[in-house]
């Protein structure tokens, strides 16, 4: 019920189409009580001979008797009524009245049953919109460490497949709810009205349906909550096989990942079998349980017939309202077991909203003026874990410095300088900024002021222009253009069909390797941060792109303070200050003649990569 309430504060805003629909729903009842008002006139013009037996119901079931006086049967035009007296006098009379009222009313149930549907499912479509939302937004703003811990497919599942679930629930299901519930609450009370007695009898047998409901829908809830765990799994391995199409092409394992993804779907399978036979089971218990107490009920009413307490047209009447509720009850329970699998998923979604984020910005948090002096590292500690990674680090980087880090592949570079932006904060120690914590400032001004360029090109589906703007709408087109005139980029860009224009596809694959980086220097140079971040920005570049892209870099690291990762030692060379780092410890540090002279930690590096002595590239911008 937690999880169902609070879902229901989603559809609060929409709170008014609710009651009106809810309105709606009650007519659709009030609807269905006039058509069984009329089974007992049909009945005495089909069986003219039957009559009421004494005593038996005191004229309770006699409405349209009310209804042909207050139309003036027997001669006498209600007011205001002139056609009255054509509709209401005689059996001929009694025919077109009811089959007038037949159509009225169906009439109005759908434009009533439209309303219903139409304004509880605007705003099912619209709390599950701002749910989505929500939750794309909770995601959205977690740390890497969260993406760490959570496949991209098991998250897309639960935007997409969880979400969708509920979608059906409150836009759907919730319709029908209010429509069957108003139903059965209608025809309850029209039971009471016709015999009080019968009725009770009923009520004692309500609990035998309620029970197996309960004990089906608990189990359900669970199953279906292994289902779309399950779902999530197979969306990460189609993620994977579709991603990494190159390398599955390349090694010929289609079949390999082929097999992969039919085994998700095997496992997808036998929870939803588990499911199907849950769901299948109730409607046959359902229909048990009603036929023993309708059997019950159906003896106890022809005992009451032969008493002459009650008439068959009593009876008859009776029961078509209690079948109408009997099929309302049904297709509820059909929607309960589409409830328990949607609170299932409402359990998978509010759980992942509610994982505290690692990297919190603190209450007021004031914004981090713009940079001036310079960046420290002040005794740094970090784990992964249990696992260690940097220890100790201490560092004071100048404004306008370039500082390279080498050092073998686990050494801590990436990390120390995911510290800076708060990808990850410190487990010991403090990163500061012009003396500032930058855990003590806002997330917005802080990284607002560092420009990032990784190995890993990240493009998205749209124009050249709107990557390089990334987020900016209003940046005009001539800094656009040179920005990319900066990066290297403006050549190509203008020979693309529509220029600037062009689309690039997912991830920018229209485009070689070395232009998709280009385009990610282009957008670092138009945010203008006066920190910059190059994490293996050349690394997977072959020797022409990689003068290219150096050419660039130059024109961006211009004026900044720079943080170069590269494992290429040669474009380092010329960095102001070379710092090595050994198993998480900043081992050495100094230019590059410095510590080729000291023979130590980096001058080994250095001697693996050009054991014959080659010159480095001229192209080298550090």
């Amino acid at each position: 019920m937690k999880d169902f309430r609070r879902l229901l504060r989603y559809v609060r805003p929409y709170l008014g189409r609710l009651i009106a629909a809810a309105v709606c729903s009650v007519l659709i009842s009030l609807v269905y009580v006039g058509l069984l008002v009329l089974i007992q006139p049909i009945l005495e013009l089909l069986f003219p001979g039957a009559v009421t037996l004494p005593g038996a119901a005191a004229g309770k079931t006699r409405p349209f008797d009310h209804l042909r006086k207050l139309l003036g049967a027997g001669g006498t035009d209600a007011p205001g009524l002139p056609f009255a007296r054509w509709l209401g006098g005689g059996t001929k009379g009694t025919i077109i009245l009811i089959a007038v009222l037949i159509v009225v009313l169906f009439v109005l149930k759908g434009i009533f049953t439209y309303l219903a549907s139409y304004l509880t499912r605007s705003a099912g479509l619209q709390a599950v919109r701002d749910l989505r939302a929500d939750l794309y937004a909770r995601i959205q703003r977690q740390s890497l460490a969260f993406f760490s811990d959570h496949p991209t497919g098991s998250l897309i599942s639960r935007v997409v497949n969880d979400v969708g679930r509920l979608q059906r629930l409150v836009s759907g299901d919730l319709a029908e709810v209010f429509r069957l519930g108003a139903i059965v609450i209608g025809q309850a009370a029209w039971l009471f009205y016709l015999n009080a007695r019968l009725a009770s009898f009923c009520l004692i047998l309500l609990p035998l349906l309620v029970y197996p409901v309960a004990r089906f829908g608990a189990r359900l809830k669970a199953t279906s909550r292994r289902s779309q765990e399950k779902m999530g799994e197979a969306v990460d391995v189609m993620k994977e096989g579709i991603t990494g199409t190159r390398i599955v092409q390349g090694f010929g394992m289609e079949e390999f990942e082929i097999g992969r993804f039919r085994r998700a779907l095997d496992r997808i399978q036998n929870a939803e079998k588990r499911a199907a036979r849950l769901v299948s089971l109730t409607a046959p218990v359902l229909e048990l349980v009603g036929a023993i107490g309708a059997a019950i009920l159906l003896a106890y009413a022809l005992q009451r017939i032969h008493a002459g307490k009650l008439s068959p047209a009593d009876v008859f009447t009776f029961f078509a309202a209690l079948f109408m509720i009997y099929g309302s009850i049904k297709n509820l329970v059909k929607i309960n077991n589409e409830v328990q699998q949607a609170m299932a998923a409402a359990q998978r979604v509010f759980q992942l909203m509610d994982l505290p984020n690692r990297i919190r910005e603190k209450p007021a948090a004031l914004d981090l003026p713009p940079f001036r002096d310079r960046i420290e590292f002040r005794g740094v500690h970090f784990a992964y874990g249990q696992a260690p990674v940097l220890r100790g680090v201490d560092l004071v980087v100048p404004a306008g410095t370039v500082v390279a880090l080498v050092g073998s592949s686990g050494a801590g570079k990436s990390t120390l300088v995911n510290l800076l932006p708060r990808f990850y904060d410190v487990n010991k120690g403090a990163v500061l900024i012009d003396g500032r914590d930058v855990r003590e400032v806002s997330l917005a001004s802080l990284r607002a002021q560092i420009g990032i360029v990784t190995q890993e090109v990240i493009l998205f589906d749209d124009t050249v222009r709107n990557n390089i703007a990334y987020g900016r709408a209003d940046v005009p087109l001539d800094r656009v253009t040179a920005a990319a005139r900066a990066a290297h980029a403006e050549q190509f860009i203008e020979a693309l069909p529509r220029g600037f224009d062009t689309t690039l596809g997912e991830a920018g694959h229209r485009l070689s390797l070395g232009q998709r980086q280009r385009i990610s220097i282009a957008r670092a140079i138009l945010k203008d941060s006066p920190i910059l971040i190059l994490d293996e920005a050349t690394s997977s570049l072959d020797m022409e792109s990689e003068a290219e892209v150096q050419g660039a870099l130059q024109n961006l690291m211009t004026g900044r303070t720079v943080f170069v990762i590269a494992h290429r030692l040669s474009t380092v060379r010329r960095a102001d200050v070379i710092l090595v780092l050994d198993e998480g410890s900043l081992v050495e540090r100094g230019t590059h003649p410095e510590l080729l002279a000291r023979k130590g930690h980096y001058a080994r590096l250095y001697a693996l990569q050009f054991r014959d002595d080659r010159p480095a590239p001229e192209a080298s911008v550090l």
